[in-house]
């Protein structure tokens, strides 16, 4: 059974920085593709960033410059370090397991404020 468990989402004053986790398990891991999404108050889900198993990133213009995906093979584990946040940013924050089936995790708020 694949699981996906994002942790790290809290407030945080403008400016300040966050790092989110995805942990996965119940499938091999190290190949697949991973990214973050998000979903605003009142919005549809955006996309965030992808790490492909090869390890090509890329990233919505939005946050290009002040978010870095990156992953850890060994620890089954992706990771979105946040910085430099505004209040945009604010919302739920989902990782995905880019295979033919969509796997999601259950989010994580991200709230900041100003």
């Amino acid at each position: 059974q694949v699981q996906l468990v994002e942790s790290g989402g809290g407030s945080v004053q403008a400016g300040g920085s966050l790092r989110l986790s995805c942990a996965v398990s119940g499938t091999t891991f190290a190949t697949k593709s991973m990214s973050w999404y998000r979903q605003a108050p009142g919005k549809e889900r955006e996309f965030v960033a992808v790490i492909h198993g090869g390890g090509t990133i890329n990233y919505d213009q939005a946050v290009e410059g002040r978010f870095t995906i990156s992953r850890d093979n060994r620890e089954r584990t992706v990771y979105l370090d946040m910085n430099d946040l505004r209040s945009e940013d604010t919302g739920i924050y989902y990782c995905k397991l880019d295979v033919a089936t969509a796997y999601w995790g259950q989010g994580t708020q991200v709230t900041v404020y100003s």
